[in-house]
């Protein structure tokens, strides 16, 4: 045992002896109150308590987004840390780990693991180094190989300290968001998966420049439709998407293409499938007869090539049914958008969290704009105060003043004629500001200086205000400068189509051979001894 477990049995056994003693009978006589010695609790109870509160901070504080900026409390802490140390440069992830500790108090495997899944959606993290791989399955290195910052994208539509909610961190040493000021549609760009206690969100990924239409056309009370876009491409059958809602499902295929009579190549997968699984699963469809192939190889390096050699005789067109009907070349996705909304669960449509997300954007800016007003409106008055104290020689009556408040007198005497030109009343602290004005200001005050900052103030104010008037447009305006400057190279990867269904029985292998005993009246696949009637397979 070393010294610190001794020193901490030792503790221990003191803070034991503390609560009772044994008299000279071996007797045990403790300190507590007879009425709480005696106190019952039943077990049901307890159970019930701490489960419900074990529940609930799973679901509100671990597994399930928020619907205002989209993102796990893990995702926020991360994002809210990166933004405290940035820079401009990259950050070890090692680092932003160790930052984000002291918002989140679950580890730094979670953390680690919460950042990587960010960095490898290219969207808000920049990643230097090996950050895995998404079509093989790669991990990526560990934290002290790789780098990170913030994208311009995040920077510019994540964070606005003026209009941010905070809360204190988990220990009161720190302050953190409640949410994000997210004006755009994240939850639906990502997507997210997490699994709490009693249910369950799987939200899927949506292509940016879609949603940014989508959202466009909400705001101009125009009808939009929404599908899933994936990073590996494939194909998708949207027939009973259903919105995205419990019981709604997909289908996503592989992309297989012909080469020849006896080749196949696999370019593109099917959503939450790597080319290891992939592989894996059509090996084990061969293995069991329900495909015929000689050879497969994984050539994958930046994008995905599985090559296929079949078997002579076999048909190239059979075997790509087969594979969709047999393999993971095909499965099915069941989406279930479950988000944090009023601090509790809600189950909604990806066009209900896009419409919110929308209304949501339009009050962000709307607060940003009355912000900006407010500033301006601040600047102009204390600007045309400065110009009246300066230009009318208003700090000269102060010279005979020997006190404080004399001095105040003096300058709101000096102002009075010309408060009517003002927008606001002038206040105590307007004077005191007044009297901080350095003399070197005074005497280096250039009035044309300070009639072109006013007038700059009053046209920044018509602007602001005409914005606030026409908010809708404004925003919608906002989304296609976005659009603009982020949407290139976002095109959508995953090709909408209608799936023909696929009849087992009539595209697999035959992998078994048909007998017939004619003088007893059987057939089957064990009488080897009988007539051979026909190759077939163990489905038919």
């Amino acid at each position: 045992m070393s010294q610190d477990d001794k020193e901490s049995n030792d503790k221990l056994e003191e803070e034991q002896a503390g609560d009772h003693t044994e008299d000279q009978s071996g007797q045990v006589q403790t300190d507590m109150p007879m009425e709480e010695l005696h106190k019952v609790m039943h077990l049901s109870g307890m159970y019930q308590d701490w489960f419900l509160d074990y529940a609930s901070y799973v679901i509100l504080e671990r597994a399930v987004p928020h619907v205002n900026d989209g993102l796990k409390p893990v995702q926020r802490r991360i994002l809210h840390s990166m933004k405290r140390l940035d820079d401009g440069r990259y950050n070890k992830v090692a680092n932003i780990i160790g930052h984000t500790m002291q918002f989140h108090p679950h580890g730094d495997a979670s953390i680690g693991d919460a950042l990587v899944q960010l960095g490898q959606k290219e969207l808000l993290i920049d990643t230097q180094g090996n950050w895995g791989n998404i079509l093989t399955g790669d991990g990526a290195a560990a934290p002290r190989y790789i780098e990170a910052r913030l994208s311009k994208f995040a920077l510019e539509v994540l964070f606005n300290p003026k209009t941010t909610e905070w809360k204190p961190s988990y220990d009161g040493r720190n302050k953190e968001p409640i949410t994000l000021p997210v004006k755009f549609p994240l939850l639906l760009a990502q997507g997210v998966e997490g699994i709490a206690v009693g249910l369950a969100s799987k939200i899927l990924p949506h292509n940016f420049n879609e949603l940014i239409d989508a959202t466009i056309k909400y705001l101009k009370n125009e009808e939009f439709e929404l599908y899933p876009d994936f990073p590996t491409g494939g194909q998708a059958d949207f027939l009973k998407y259903n919105d995205g809602i419990r019981g709604g499902i997909i289908k996503v295929r592989a992309k297989i293409e012909k080469i020849d009579k006896k080749s196949l190549v696999i370019t593109e997968l099917p959503y939450g499938k790597t080319t290891t699984t992939l592989i894996e699963s059509i090996i084990k469809a061969n293995e069991k007869g329900k495909i015929r192939i000689k050879k497969i190889d994984d050539n994958t390096a930046e994008n995905v090539e599985i090559h296929i050699q079949l078997v002579p005789g076999i048909s190239p067109d059979k075997t790509i049914d087969a594979l969709y009907a047999f393999t993971d070349c095909e499965v099915p996705i069941s989406p279930n958008c479950c988000v944090i909304g009023d601090d509790k669960p809600n189950f909604l449509g990806v066009s209900e969290i896009l419409k919110r997300s929308a209304d949501n954007s339009v009050q962000l800016l709307k607060s940003e704009l009355e912000i900006r007003m407010s500033e301006l409106e601040a600047d102009w008055h204390f600007s045309s105060l400065e110009k009246i104290f300066i230009e009318k020689r208003i700090y000269r009556e102060i010279e005979e003043c020997e006190t404080w408040e004399s001095i105040i007198e003096a300058i709101d005497t000096g102002l009075e004629p010309y408060k009517k030109l003002l927008r606001k009343e002038v206040l105590r602290d307007d004077i005191v500001k007044l009297t901080e004005i350095k003399i070197k200001r005074i005497s280096k005050y250039d009035s044309f200086k300070a009639d072109e900052h006013i007038k700059d103030i009053e046209d920044e104010i018509e602007e602001v205000n005409n914005h606030l008037s026409n908010i809708i447009p404004f925003t919608i305006n906002y989304f296609k400068q976005i659009k603009k400057k982020y949407g290139a190279g976002k095109e959508r990867q995953t090709e909408i189509r209608n799936f023909d269904t696929i009849v087992a029985t009539k595209v697999v292998a035959s992998n078994q051979k048909l007998y017939v005993d004619r003088k007893e009246g059987f057939f089957g696949t064990g009488l080897k001894k009988d007539e051979f009637v026909s190759d077939c397979s163990d489905i038919d």
